[in-house]
């Protein structure tokens, strides 16, 4: 049985019993429901938040890795490589930017050339295309405003820039498209099988599926428990990164990702252009005990900056429009851990997936799909599937558009014409069309990710009033019940006596 074609979830799909309920909307898992949607089967999402990219992908690098940095052999590393080669073609179907900028390791004197070739000897055996070692010359030719004091770099020209959250949003309207359901605001406190059916709930609500893909991040070795793993092997530590977003007039300082040589801490401070034109600089890497503090700090922002100054002097992070923070899975196993669970039947788990799990999420969707066969789905290509983020193919954005478009789609709907955000230039009519969107738009934050607005220089000063009202409008909700990011993040407290 498959779901309705629109995917909206409802009350009544609550009853159904899907092929395949995937736990965790962040890229990994909705990169999977896409690919899922390909096939003949009824495939469910369920989400703690109340969008997907909630998680750790809505506040990463946004950088397609090149797949040097894992240990040959590893999942890791085979998914890292797999995943960049496919993600061009992913973001050209999705109509997503994605930008083949290329990145450098940079080293500083001797000391670091050993650990540049450590990394091309790791990039050579995971099968990573066109790496070089370059001097300082050549550096500087593609980086005029890298330091002075470096020396050399391991030059990857197959690593790029995306908007993570943006591609797993569009791969999310896709997959609604073809049939998918997103249950948001469904945080998973239990889970029972009856046959060959499991029910997981979450405390008021329960959705039926035969297989379970348990990709829910930081919490998916709760989640594994909560399914009945006993004594899971994988222990998730949740570390959290900060970040620095420079205003668009810096983005044009670095042309590629630049990152120091790597730590046992991590990839280092990095500096990196974006896709939408601001510079990025991070992220540091501390555990942490709650998997959801992403809570910036005064030491962890100096950190940063510092960082960023061993890179690039002359970066000024009094152009700083914002800051914020992310948090990985990391697992103690210093590798991926997906597989078909050991103890319970038709349960698959991808748990532990840090970074690069952005870049590897469209190969950890085929291995994923691998193992449902493998568990016993039986899966066809349905000869009905979609490819694009809409059914009609057409989703543009206004500041995308060619003058000629503009003109055309402004006398055809007037709320094209009126910007809402100026930083960004979104119109009404973008708003408008993703507030009735596959998943619809309802929370500041889901327009946000979607279209930008708030993103920029003024960071929602002016266009966050105006995009709740035409939020409140558009679903025909008091204002009062507008919120940021869903729960009680409410832009307009409501008045005492009701008015």
């Amino acid at each position: 049985m498959r779901p309705d074609p629109a995917g909206r979830q409802t009350q009544e799909n609550l009853h159904m019993i899907y092929d395949v309920l995937i736990i965790g909307a962040g890229c990994t898992g909705v990169m999977t429901a896409r690919l899922l949607s390909t096939k003949n089967c009824s495939v469910a999402v369920a989400d703690a938040g109340c969008d997907v990219a909630m998680g750790a992908t809505c506040a990463n690098s946004a950088i397609v890795h090149a797949g040097y940095d894992a240990k040959p052999g590893t999942l890791k590393a085979k998914l890292n490589v797999r995943g960049n080669s496919l993600m061009k073609d992913l973001a050209k179907q999705l109509g997503v930017p994605l930008r083949e900028c290329g990145s450098h390791v940079v080293g500083f004197g001797e000391g670091d050339m050993k650990t540049l070739q450590e990394l091309y000897d790791r990039g050579v055996t995971n099968g990573v295309p066109g790496m070089r070692i370059i001097g300082q010359d050549e550096l500087r030719r593609m980086e005029p405003n890298i330091s002075s004091e470096a020396t050399a770099s391991l030059w990857a020209p197959s690593a790029g820039i995306t908007c993570p959250y943006g591609l797993t949003i569009a791969a999310a309207d896709n997959a609604v498209t073809n049939g998918v359901h997103f249950y948001f605001n469904f945080k998973v406190i239990g889970a029972s099988r009856a046959g060959d059916v499991y029910y997981i709930s979450n405390g008021t609500d329960t959705i039926a599926a035969r297989y379970i893909v348990n990709c829910a991040g930081v919490n998916s070795a709760h989640v594994a428990e909560l399914l009945g793993e006993n004594n899971f092997p994988i222990t998730i530590t949740p570390r959290r990164g900060e970040y620095i977003v420079l205003d668009k007039v810096c983005g044009n300082m670095a042309n590629s990702t630049l990152f120091v040589c790597p730590s046992e801490r991590g990839k280092g401070i990095l500096v990196s252009p974006t896709v939408h034109g601001n510079l990025l600089i991070g992220p540091n890497a501390y555990p942490i005990e709650d998997g959801g503090d992403r809570s910036t700090t005064a030491p962890g922002l100096e950190e940063i900056t510092t960082g960023a100054h061993l890179l690039m002097p002359t970066v000024n992070t009094r152009m700083a429009i914002t800051s914020f923070a992310g948090v990985r899975a990391t697992p103690n196993t210093y590798d991926f851990y997906i597989k078909n669970s050991e103890q319970l039947p038709n349960v698959v788990h991808a748990v532990g997936v840090e970074s690069p799990g952005f870049a590897s999420s469209p190969a950890t969707a085929e291995y994923l799909v691998g193992l449902l066969e493998d568990a016993g789905l039986k899966l066809e290509d349905r000869d009905d599937y979609i490819p694009t983020r809409r059914a009609d193919g057409n989703h543009k954005q206004f500041h995308n558009m060619t003058d000629e478009e503009k003109v055309e789609i402004c006398k055809k709907d007037p709320a094209y014409g009126r910007i809402i955000c100026r930083c960004e230039t979104v119109t009404e009519g973008d708003i408008i069309d993703a507030i009735h969107g596959p998943i619809p738009a309802t929370t500041i934050d889901m327009i946000k990710k979607r279209l930008r607005a708030g993103m920029g220089r003024c960071q929602g000063g002016f266009c966050s009033p105006r995009v709740a009202d035409l939020i409140a409008r558009e679903t025909a909700k008091a204002l009062d019940t507008v919120t940021k990011c869903g729960g009680g993040s409410w832009l307009v407290e409501k008045r005492k006596g009701g008015n």
